[in-house]
């Protein structure tokens, strides 16, 4: 059988696999999975062109890891094929762990475990089924590989991952801010003392980069109605599973029903193989065809939260610098409870306050390097003329209040 399949993308055009065992990947039920989970989790809610899925975004980056590993043998670098083909399968199972609507129900299944460590575990399992043919990539995603430059690819702030989100994103959504030059950036790729590094005429398309990354927080994962609706989706799962955890009978697929009613730790995932199989059988169906039944569920909170986000009938998001006073936050909570004196001790599910954070590029964490001409190399911050970049570099916070519309005429 051939497996060196050819697939469409609408972005780059032709993808070819450049292995059979990237078809046998692709083809594994974990990675065909990651069709039934949008990557950009309720941003459709806002631009309903956003409905591509993790499965899209991974073949895209795996595409644009083959071009950063042509660049670079071009250059002189020595890379095996294997180290090639390692490169290759990091970046395609790099978000295979992702959960239902991605980060917005992180740690809501599994306690205190972050999608990169179970997107390991399935690696381990999938790298167990095939007679170990998966170690090199395993040891270049956890970033222990001999040759550091290789983990940089897959996770750092310049990796192909941040190329092709960035790309397909504001493909999907048509937020043209978000567009970056992910060939030019491709193209200036180089290895100095086993760190990636750009060369210096690729500067502007490093500021390009950062700036549309801060741009497309605002404008898209980070835009008001957004935050909404994964607020809600949030607090809807976090109810469903207090009230499965007071054995409450809760409609659901077992794959969810198995998560709602009993706190799974990171203890648990390790040891109990149940937890991996559960959570692998787990996608945004599982979630939506449970809001259609919830939102008729007796449990107030429930039902109205479900029927809210099944019909996007969101709160409000007002975004300050400064926190909100607390009179006004209390005048809001006051007036829910006189509305509706049955959800005391509840009204943080339908009101909140709280922080959003943005940070396009923080070079104490990790660096975008500059390869200048005679050979030295120095942080982009340092080297760049756009006044906006070093400002762009902190951390930004603004500030949330999350509250029923109905109530905003009240107060």
């Amino acid at each position: 059988m051939n497996k060196k399949k050819i697939i469409n993308d609408p972005i780059y055009g032709f993808l070819q696999l450049p292995h059979e065992i990237i078809y046998d990947l692709i083809q594994h039920p974990y990675f065909q999975r990651l069709r039934r989970i949008k990557q950009v989790g309720m941003t459709y809610q806002v631009y309903p062109g956003a409905m591509h899925t993790r499965y899209n975004h991974a073949l895209g980056a795996m595409h644009l890891m083959q071009k950063a590993i042509e660049v670079l043998r071009e250059k002189g670098h020595q890379i095996s094929d294997d180290e090639a083909l390692g490169a290759y399968i990091a970046i395609l199972l790099h978000d295979i762990g992702h959960g239902p609507f991605s980060h917005a129900l992180e740690f809501l299944f599994i306690r205190d475990v972050h999608h990169e460590d179970i997107s390991m575990r399935m690696m381990h399992d999938i790298n167990a089924e095939m007679g170990g043919k998966l170690e090199t990539a395993i040891s270049i995603f956890r970033g222990d590989y001999p040759k550091k430059f290789l983990h940089q690819l897959v996770s750092s702030q310049l990796d192909m991952d941040r190329l092709d989100y960035l790309t397909r994103d504001s493909f999907f959504t048509g937020v043209s801010e978000g567009v970056v030059s992910w060939d030019r950036i491709i193209k200036m790729l180089e290895v100095v003392d086993d760190q990636l590094v750009i060369e210096e005429k690729g500067i502007y398309s490093i500021e390009k980069f950062i700036i549309a990354r801060r741009l497309m927080y605002w404008q898209v994962y980070l835009h008001k109605t957004v935050l909404s609706a994964e607020f809600m989706i949030a607090r809807i799962l976090k109810r469903a599973k207090e009230l499965a955890l007071q054995g409450e009978k809760l409609f659901g697929t077992p794959a969810l029903l198995f998560f709602l009613e009993q706190d799974i730790d990171a203890d648990r995932f390790h040891k109990d193989p149940e937890v991996i199989r559960q959570f692998a059988s787990l996608d945004d169906h599982d979630i939506f065809s449970a809001l259609k039944v919830w939102s008729t569920h007796p449990d107030l909170v429930l039902s109205h939260l479900s029927y809210a986000l099944f019909n996007r009938q969101l709160n409000r998001v007002y975004l300050s610098n400064e926190a909100f006073s607390t009179d006004k936050v209390e005048a809001y909570r006051n007036r829910l409870l006189l509305l509706y004196p049955q959800l005391k001790g509840l009204e943080d599910y339908l009101l909140a306050t709280g922080t959003v954070t943005n940070n396009a590029y923080n070079p104490s964490t990790d660096r975008i390097l500059i390869l200048r001409k005679g050979g030295a190399v120095a942080d982009v911050t340092d080297l760049s003329d756009n006044l906006n970049l070093k400002t762009l570099s902190q951390t930004v916070v603004k500030h949330y209040l999350w509250v029923p519309k109905f109530l905003e005429d009240k107060v």
